[in-house]
């Protein structure tokens, strides 16, 4: 049995799941288990309560412009929960259509500016160009180790004053084709363009972890969670 226990929300994973987010719930439970913790894992969707204490972490991916219609209708009501979730500094993961979701504006699918759940400061608009960006993305993250993944969006995204880039791009495009940032970073809210992230970046999700249990267990001796490795794998 696991010496610690976290408990994740996947946030609207049956509807915003449709490029392999599911990875890196998948990933948070592997890295779990090589620092002695077990991650459970519950969708949280659409008219489901949600209370910012009964979760360590959250995860919300990306998929396609009906199903984040469909979860930015629901979000004001969990709304209150989520920033109290996001401010005293537990862990979350958004992607793709999730970071979206998140910020104060983004294009829906009717090619109309909508409100945002408003809960992290960047705002999204459609690149002067129309095209969508699909793109190798390799970054230099602000932690030292580059990042590694596959980008694939619809909107250029601009961050707010109080958010901090994942990374600085160095393959790729990144948030938009203006700033070379990829990604932001408010508290520990991460946000990224890349798919499956975690499954290529572990370290990433081992500071995610961290972060987890030194929130859930003050008092926990954590250097030897701390002094483990992960290796690369893209």
């Amino acid at each position: 049995m696991a010496k610690y226990q976290l408990q994740l929300a996947h946030l609207y994973g049956n509807l915003l799941n449709t490029y392999g987010d599911l990875g890196n719930i998948m990933a948070l439970k592997y890295y779990g288990q090589l620092l002695d913790t077990a991650v459970s894992s519950k969708v949280v969707s659409v008219e489901d309560d949600f209370t910012a204490a009964d979760y360590d972490l959250i995860v919300i991916g990306a998929g396609q412009k009906f199903e984040q219609s469909i979860a930015r209708e629901d979000i004001p009501t969990k709304h209150a929960e989520l920033q109290k979730f996001i401010e005293d500094g537990k862990p979350l993961l958004a992607v793709g259509e999730g970071y979206q979701l998140l910020g104060q504006s983004y294009i829906d699918q009717h090619n109309k500016k909508v409100t945002g759940a408003g809960l992290l400061s960047h705002h999204s608009e459609l690149p002067s160009d129309g095209e969508p960006i699909q793109d190798d993305l390799v970054i230099k993250s602000q932690w030292g180790p580059n990042f590694h993944g596959h980008e694939n969006h619809d909107l250029v995204t601009f961050l707010g004053d109080d958010e901090t880039p994942l990374g600085t791009v160095v393959e790729g495009v990144g948030n938009n084709h203006d700033d070379d940032t990829e990604g932001a970073v408010y508290k520990n809210a991460f946000c990224t363009n890349m798919h499956t992230v975690l499954d290529r970046n572990g370290e990433l999700a081992k500071r995610m972890l961290l972060t987890a249990l030194a929130n859930k267990y003050p008092d926990a001796d954590l250097s030897a969670q701390r002094a483990i490795k992960i290796d690369p794998t893209y």
